[in-house]
């Protein structure tokens, strides 16, 4: 029986549609799939793998008993906690500049949690997530005192110690192109080399971001021999980053940031959260707690999982004084949007 043309073109659509249909099902399971490989991983394996600076003063160095520290590596342990309910489940993986991009898209490092400026190019090109900043900073100068510069137009003709394969060295080259004045780059590297070569004079001056000047003059021997200039010649803020596509993980790590940032504005600390959240009657505290709207549930977590944080790691005012000001650097912009900051965290509804 001969088939008609109209019978044939609505087989063929029929057939398309069906086609469209199982490739959207496949997408969405696969995609499932993906979301849930990171945290099945790190639940499986016991440990989150957090790629952290091989030593950087106040965000991720090593104290006097062997065990990792800083603002970064708190970051690394609140994930811990949230995630496996104990903030030591952590395998620290320090990782120089050129390395660590390479670590997140292997999968060897489940969070990039080092010091790294959030850009468009990373953002796109890298293939990284950005999950929050933790840490507002700026791109500066350090020089010795004897040298005279008080401002960084007078560095022309210097030559100038950078760390390599960072968004500062790109920095360093704007700014001179702009202002057309001439400087020689000398790259390095790990912070370590950059510091080493400024000490013994091999630049006139060191450049990055004025938190890594701090933690760089923090430990030379006569720290008020080096003055880190009052030029801020651009915006850098620093951010833990999950490798793109698995949005699941991108949340828990994005709202275990968050839930430090909140729990300072609500006054939760990490001596009093559990008596403070077990008798209040806010439903926003509440709601921090998991007290109210299973909000652990849309993260695939439990409803503790933000006093956990809180309770094991400290909130980020905990944070930042038990890290960062020992290095001299007061809190600034990042102080609380209420206090005059930039730092804010989305509402907890």
């Amino acid at each position: 029986m001969a088939i008609s043309k109209t019978l044939l073109r609505f087989i063929a659509k029929s057939s398309l549609r069906l086609l469209f249909c199982l490739a959207g099902s496949v997408a969405v399971t696969s995609s499932f799939a993906q979301s849930a490989s990171v945290l099945d991983g790190v639940k499986s394996r016991g440990a989150i793998r957090c790629g952290i600076h091989v030593g950087l003063a106040g965000f991720a160095f090593v104290d006097k008993s062997g065990a990792w520290q800083g603002l970064d590596v708190d970051l690394c342990k609140a994930v811990a906690a949230a995630v496996l309910g104990k903030s030591d489940k952590v395998q620290f993986l320090p990782l120089n500049a050129k390395d660590r991009f390479i670590a997140l898209q292997s999968g060897e490092i489940d969070l990039l949690s080092r010091n790294t400026t959030w850009t468009l190019d990373r953002n796109t090109r890298t293939g990284l997530n950005f999950t929050g900043v933790n840490f507002h900073d700026g791109q500066g100068f350090m020089v010795k005192a004897t040298s005279g510069i008080k401002v960084a137009t007078e560095l022309n003709g210097a030559t100038i110690c950078v760390v390599q394969g960072t968004s500062t060295e790109k920095g360093l080259a704007d700014f001179f192109a702009s202002r057309k004045l001439k400087y020689e780059p000398v790259a390095y590297s790990e912070t370590d080399a950059v510091r080493d070569a400024y000490v013994a004079g091999r630049c006139d001056a060191v450049t990055s971001d004025r938190s890594q000047l701090a933690a760089i003059r923090s430990v030379l021997t006569d720290a008020k021999a080096h003055v880190i200039l009052p030029d801020v010649i651009s915006k850098e803020p620093l951010g833990p980053s999950v490798k793109n596509g698995d949005q699941q993980w991108a949340n828990i790590v994005r709202w275990s940031l968050n839930a430090m940032i909140e729990a300072e504005e609500l006054g939760l600390s990490s001596r009093e959260i559990r008596a403070r959240t077990a008798g209040s009657a806010d439903p926003v505290i509440q709601r921090f707690a998991g007290k109210l709207d299973n909000l652990g549930e849309a993260l695939g977590l439990d409803n503790d999982w933000a006093v956990r944080i809180i309770e094991q790691v400290g909130n980020y005012a905990e944070s930042y004084d038990r890290n960062i000001a020992p290095i001299g650097l007061d809190r600034g912009v990042n102080r609380l949007w209420r206090d005059g900051g930039l730092l804010i965290s989305p509402p907890f509804r």
